[in-house]
């Protein structure tokens, strides 16, 4: 006889959720996917395409403390704090620095190693199964320093990247132009790592996981979930905006993939995660997508350049300003001058704005599993900027942890 389909509610359609979705409902799970927007138009809408592997070093590293100051008074810093958010920022602040210890920055780096492994291949294999491999490029990622003082700053972090077995090649100012011959003169040296990869437009990529979903008998539905309520059999019921009925709502499991709005869901029922969101900006120009040809890093202003499918995006920033804030316009206005100032025939395209929320934890490690003490619910959060990297890996452990630990 055969055995009753596990139900199972996935709540977040962003990258990390539409797989968790996809790979659940691959391995045979009865799948609603939720999120009360369009699938992939959250924070996996806005981001820079990066497929990197090799970013293991977390964004709290050793002497962080000393950035502090900085992070507060200094408007253009790639870290930005306004000194109104710092009453409600400085208990995640201060788990943040105490991260950068050195020992828990190798912790950090070692799970992040772990949860990166074959990410690219993963990734190629995945954009070819949904029809969409033209979204897939892997033309290696280039970091680019102003000079070897820029570049020696960075030392541990490329140590790290060595220790872990990626490989990479300095290049001098003619290497960097014979890869990309439009990067103005700032930048004289650069780290290039063949082996990374870049997703071109990563909306069409959610939303063809979601089709693909779809096609193989998956729900989604658009609509907000409010509250989990776990029931005495051990499954949990859903609240949702559009009320539907409670069989609707009803689910054997529940995986919150919420990204930064997880904590509205999960604080109700004891579940304390130590989560902020890292407003990330992004603009992109109507054109110029030919600028560069594959991603490139602005290394000392942590900045991303890629060339999508619709234009050429240029990425960056960390504030801190929580979820209700407006935008502030003053920082997407610094990623586009820095672009104008870095690459040439920019200056006749106009350009559009956009803000999003990365979910992070103090050591960037995110939290993906069984919730403690709550049967039945599990956690992918926390991915901050490596969302898309890691969201395949992220959906196998889901998959893996979820149908092994079923009974029976």
């Amino acid at each position: 006889m055969r055995e009753t389909q596990l139900a199972v509610a996935v709540v977040g359609a962003g990258v990390v959720g539409s797989c968790i979705a996809l790979a659940l409902q691959k391995r045979g799970a009865a799948v609603t996917l939720i999120d009360r927007d369009e699938p992939g138009r959250g924070c996996s809408y806005g981001n820079s395409g990066a497929i990197s592997p090799g970013s293991l070093a977390p964004l709290a590293m050793p002497g962080i403390l000393s950035s502090v100051p900085g992070m507060l008074l200094d408007e253009e810093s790639p870290l930005h704090l306004p000194m109104r958010y710092l009453p409600t920022a400085l208990p995640w602040l201060l788990r943040f620095v105490a991260s950068a210890q050195p020992s828990r920055v190798a912790l950090s780096a070692a799970k992040l190693a772990a949860l990166h492994a074959g990410a690219v291949d993963r990734h190629a294999q995945l954009a070819r199964e949904l029809g969409v491999p033209e979204l897939f490029v892997r033309r290696g990622h280039l970091h680019l320093y102003p000079d070897a003082r820029a570049l020696a700053k960075d030392a541990g972090t490329w140590r790290m990247r060595r220790y872990y077995g990626y490989q990479f090649q300095q290049l001098d100012r003619a290497g960097i132009l014979a890869l990309e011959p439009r990067v103005g003169e700032r930048y004289q040296v650069g780290v290039f790592m063949a082996d990374h990869a870049t997703i071109v437009n990563p909306f069409r990529y959610v939303q063809a996981m979601v089709r693909g979903f779809a096609r193989r008998g998956g729900q989604q539905r658009r609509d907000e979930v409010q509250a989990m309520t776990p029931l005495a059999d051990g499954r949990w019921q859903l609240r949702t905006a559009a009320k539907a009925d409670a069989a609707a709502n009803t689910f054997d499991r529940v995986v919150v993939a919420a990204g930064a709005w997880a904590r509205r869901l999960l604080d109700p029922l004891g579940v304390r995660l130590a989560l902020e969101s890292q407003r990330g900006y992004h603009v992109q120009f109507d054109g110029g997508r030919d600028t560069v040809s594959r991603t490139v890093i602005l290394a000392d202003r942590k900045v991303f350049v890629t060339p999508m499918e619709d234009g050429l995006r240029v990425g960056g920033t960390v504030e801190f300003g929580g979820l209700a804030s407006p935008p502030e316009p003053r920082r997407a206005a610094i990623l586009e001058r820095i672009a104008r100032e870095t690459f040439g025939g920019l200056e006749a395209l106009s350009s559009t704005q956009w803000m999003g929320h990365r979910p992070c934890m103090p050591d960037s490690v995110p939290v993906i599993g069984p919730a403690a003490g709550r049967p039945g619910l599990w956690l992918a959060v926390g991915h901050g900027h490596l969302g898309l990297t890691d969201s395949i890996n992220t959906a196998q452990r889901i998959a893996d942890g979820m149908l092994a630990a079923r009974p029976g």
